[in-house]
């Protein structure tokens, strides 16, 4: 399907071309373009004059050494008769001889044209009569100087731009066709009213020039003027007379006449049309929709123009032609710009559709492809330890590892395409429902051999999960659910997962959690319970675990486990830890108040760890409250430490920075190396409960223990035991040197008033019997 609407595409990117290039044509739109193609044909083709043409110029010294304008035509007489006697070819004027002067100085000129034997050109033209009148009236020599001179038009049009690019072969004045003067000097034919490119190639400095004035008075060399064709016109600056022409600027109208006459001497130029290259390159333009690699592309797209354009040029300067190239050079960026355009759609498409890391069709692409044919289902790899294996291997090794994973779903599947959906998870469609456990039975036993990948073998644990076809406009639905049944496979330890309607439920739910939290802060749901914390050597209430509950109006108490990790997962954790923090801060300083001072600790998530947004909040939070910081202990687990370790050393570095304690809760859960403990700012260790319930009656938990508090003794950290629930335990941490105790034989957690009641009794010296067999309270955790 693909193939086939790239294929109208082209079609249609071809049409469009021939068509711009068309209109380019005909209505002379690239008219700029082949301007400057003639500008770089002159440059590279500049070359002097042939020196058959001389220019005895009306100069600045001239006009001050006769010191009056016009001249008396006596000036021109005197010069016609030394350039005869020198043997000129030809004496043409471009000077306005139109109107009659002193009788005596038109004789004398009259008489030196007739002694010229006519070799004299004069100049005729067409001028406006008036500003804005649409009427022309011609301007002819006297008649006592046309009786023995020829007659040339010197008539000069400027392009619209102002620039003089070209010069009439001829025109027609008084009802005459008359030659112009560039074509009558060159001995060139032609028809009245067309014109003909100049060659600006020619340098105007390389053709000779004499001071009128010298020539005048005799003072030249005849033999340099002898067999030479003659222009006498102005130069000077003040008597105007001047055009701007492309590459030389602002030039005398008499260079310009020169310039054209050079042309005509080297031969007239020929123009052909552009047909015949726009032929070239609409056939250049195919070739470029067709390409099919990219440096073909670009090798046509950047070569096609160059060669083009240097063909152009070499005919130019070898043969004379000149081919406008503009309608072919839009043909061939036309065809450029659209196959750019269709290739750069083509991999906008294939990003969206593939996985950049692995190249393996994507979420998107699954969603397409239901579209096109549903089947009865979605199933769902979901890779174990993902994370894990991704920080082991590298990117390039983890992509690599993911595409052997696809290797083994498609054999097992029969070669069906397999989606990458997540970073973790693989997706294919499901066509055929029966016996799928089997199958997934079978993919999961391929999966025991491990996978070689960057010299390594790694085993790759599978969780799958199936979802039935949502429906018609549900297929984001039915791959999404797909997902989910494969983490919670992989969350329940079943390997195999499928999608039930309660789910949906539960998804519900959370989201309605989710979305009530900051509502549930704002109203005070949101409460905290404190479990204490016994200093075995005083004897005494020195701490406290600050832990959170919800109180929902509806669904009545919320198992933290329902709330907290939705928290962490959207971006909410931060508010809800500055609402315990700042709740734990009130505590305290009420506590003090009454005369205990002790310390209140919060748990931080992993997420908060590498939180600048949270920090700042954090520092100002303390500031305002004028708590001392050292009377807090931020609690962080070994695993959220051990997730990205630089950033976990930077930000409790900060909060150490603060004067805040570190603790390290669930200690022993995790995988810590001796030397990355050592490398943590900490305070403290909480060594979980698994280890601490029967420490004093399993050999080896007590050997654990014992190690573990020695270990942290030397490191100068203090120990917390967590779990104790009962007075043997308790006994046992004493002996071996255990720092603090927290657990349910301690205290049970409780409000922040029960709490005070407690540490007055303490203090009081009334003793308080352990809570075994109290309800537990609504808790983030209890140690």
């Amino acid at each position: 399907m693909h193939e086939r609407l790239n294929h109208h595409w082209r079609l249609a990117a071809a049409a469009l071309s021939c068509a711009l290039a068309l209109a380019t044509g005909i209505l002379g739109w690239g008219v700029g373009v082949d301007r400057v193609i003639r500008q770089l044909s002159w440059q590279l083709r500049a070359h002097p004059a042939s020196g058959e043409l001389h220019i005895v110029e009306i100069d600045a010294r001239s006009i001050g050494a006769i010191d009056r304008w016009p001249w008396p035509r006596g000036q021109y007489a005197r010069a016609v008769d030394r350039l005869h006697a020198a043997g000129v070819t030809n004496i043409t004027f471009d000077v306005d001889v139109s109107s009659a002067s002193v009788p005596a100085e038109d004789a004398a000129f009259a008489a030196s044209i007739a002694r010229a034997d006519g070799k004299v050109v004069l100049p005729t033209f067409s001028q406006r009569t008036g500003s804005n009148a649409d009427s022309w009236t011609d301007s002819l020599p006297i008649p006592a100087f046309r009786a023995h001179a020829a007659l040339a038009a010197v008539t000069v049009q400027p392009d619209a731009d102002g620039l003089v690019r070209r010069m009439l072969l001829g025109t027609v004045t008084d009802g005459t066709p008359r030659p112009s003067l560039s074509a009558m000097i060159a001995g060139v034919n032609g028809s009245a009213d067309t014109d003909f490119p100049i060659d600006f190639a020619i340098e105007p400095g390389s053709i000779p020039r004499h001071s009128f004035i010298d020539i005048r008075d005799g003072r030249f060399d005849p033999a340099t003027l002898r067999g030479k064709s003659i222009v006498i016109g102005a130069t000077a600056v003040e008597l105007g007379d001047r055009y701007a022409v492309p590459r030389h600027g602002v030039i005398p109208g008499v260079v310009i006449q020169a310039l054209a006459a050079e042309t005509l001497r080297n031969g007239r130029p020929r123009e052909g049309g552009w047909p015949l290259p726009l032929l070239i390159g609409l056939g250049l333009g195919v070739a470029i929709l067709n390409a099919r690699s990219r440096r073909t592309l670009a090798v046509m797209v950047v070569g096609g123009p160059t060669v083009l354009v240097g063909a152009a040029l070499l005919v130019d300067a070898r043969l004379d032609w000149i081919f406008p190239l503009a309608p072919a050079l839009v043909a061939i960026a036309c065809a450029g710009i659209a196959t750019l355009c269709m290739r750069a759609a083509a991999a906008a498409r294939r990003r969206r559709l593939h996985d950049p890391e692995t190249g393996l069709p994507n979420r998107h692409a699954l969603i397409d492809a239901l579209k096109t044919y549903r089947g009865e289902g979605v199933l769902t790899a979901y890779v174990g330890d993902f994370e894990k294996i991704a920080a082991g291997l590298g990117g390039a090794a983890t992509a690599e590892l993911v595409r052997r994973v696809r290797d083994r779903v498609a054999l097992v599947s029969q070669g069906a395409t397999v989606y990458r959906i997540e970073d973790r998870v693989l997706a294919w469609r499901c066509y055929d429902r029966t016996d799928i456990e089997q199958r997934v039975a079978a993919l999961r036993a391929t999966m025991l051999s491990p996978i070689d990948v960057a010299g390594r073998r790694v085993d790759v644990t599978l969780a799958i999960g199936f979802a039935e076809d949502a429906g018609v406009a549900h297929f984001d639905r039915t791959v999404a659910q797909a997902g989910l049944a494969a983490a919670q496979a992989f969350a329940l330890g079943t390997g195999w997962y499928v999608h039930q309607s309660q789910d949906d439920e539960a998804i519900d739910r959370e989201l309605s959690l989710l979305s009530e939290l900051d509502e549930a802060i704002e109203r005070g749901e949101i409460q905290v319970a404190y479990q204490p914390k016994l200093d075995l050597r005083e004897g005494r209430i020195a701490s406290v675990e600050a832990l959170v509950r919800w109180q929902h109006p509806v669904r009545g108490f919320l198992r933290p486990d329902l709330f907290i990790p939705l928290a962490e997962q959207n971006d909410r954790i931060a508010k809800l830890t500055l609402h315990v923090l700042a709740q734990t801060i009130d505590d305290l300083r009420a506590w003090r108040v009454k005369g205990h001072a002790i310390n209140g600790a919060v748990n931080i998530s992993a997420k908060l760890l590498s939180s600048e947004e949270f920090i700042t909040a954090l520092r100002g939070l303390i500031e305002r409250s004028g708590v001392a910081p050292a009377s807090l202990i931020f609690e962080v687990t070994e695993s959220a430490t051990m997730n990205d370790p630089d950033r976990a050393v930077a930000a409790l570095q900060s909060f150490r920075a603060m004067g805040i304690a570190i603790s390290m809760d669930d200690y022993g859960t995790g995988q810590s190396t001796l030397t990355y403990l050592k490398q943590l700012p900490l305070n403290e260790l909480k060594i979980d409960r698994s280890f601490i319930q029967f420490a004093h009656q399993n050999r080896s938990d007590g050997v654990l223990v014992r190690s573990t508090i020695n270990l942290a003794h030397e490191l100068g950290l203090k120990v917390v035991a967590e779990g104790v629930e009962d007075s043997a335990c308790l006994d046992f941490l004493k002996s071996i040197g255990c720092d603090m105790a927290q657990g349910y034989f301690i205290g049970r957690p409780m409000p922040a008033g029960d709490l005070l009641q407690r540490l007055a009794s303490d203090a009081a010296g009334v003793p308080v019997e352990p809570a075994a067999a109290a309800a537990p309270l609504a808790l983030k955790r209890a140690g």
